[in-house]
């Protein structure tokens, strides 16, 4: 694994629109971006030939383009293929964030390029992309112990104590993102990826970083 990437240009959020999600585990990548926007004092909004909302933020003194696709989970490729056309982004400079069943909740994991995993999200963008070499921040949400049981357990809401351990892992994730965007791959995924739970912190990590 290279120890750097291309810088990051896009940061799509995966998620279902409408507020009848807004609160599912599966709307995880559009929590972690509507924490980006609020920290920028961003607001999204609307733009239709991207299929989604969007806005931009300064992270590590970069302009990043924020986009939530507007297209529904499982055609996530649409508005994201649409958005890094318009653009001109390559594929390279993307990073996608989306929750992942296949870890714990309080975890939070980042990878570079690769398969879909069984992520529908995932698969789409693929699909739609052409390629895998694009950068994925994953949020886990825990598997309900069933294959059944998977659409139900993502189009629900966690717990409080759950959703408090999302939300750490999240806040985890942004302290992260100037190194990610920035192209640093490697310091990134050694604090991230060695980590059990957010709640591993000690008191010495809690120290805030600037996006």
């Amino acid at each position: 694994m290279s120890s750097s990437m291309e810088p990051i240009e896009l940061i799509a959020g995966l998620g279902n629109p409408g507020e009848k999600y807004a609160k599912t585990r599966h709307n995880a990548g559009f929590w972690f971006l509507d924490r980006i926007a609020a920290q920028n004092g961003a607001t999204f909004r609307p733009v239709s030939r991207l299929l989604g909302e969007a806005c931009d933020a300064m992270v590590a003194g970069r302009r990043v383009r924020l986009l939530k696709p507007a297209t529904f989970m499982n055609r996530s490729g649409q508005s994201i293929a649409a958005t890094l056309s318009y653009f001109k982004i390559p594929a390279e400079r993307l990073l996608v964030v989306h929750d992942e069943i296949d870890l714990p909740s309080g975890t939070i994991r980042l990878k570079h390029a690769g398969g879909h995993g069984g992520h529908n999200g995932v698969r789409d963008i693929i699909a739609h992309l052409g390629a895998q070499a694009f950068a994925r921040l994953r949020i886990g949400v825990g598997h309900p112990g069933q294959r059944e049981e998977v659409i139900g357990h993502v189009l629900h809401r966690a717990g409080n104590a759950e959703q408090v351990e999302v939300d750490a892992a999240i806040e985890l994730g942004l302290r992260e993102l100037p190194g990610i965007v920035r192209g640093d791959l490697r310091a990134a995924m050694n604090v991230l990826n060695q980590r059990k739970r957010a709640s591993q912190e000690t008191p010495s990590d809690s120290g805030g970083q600037s996006l």
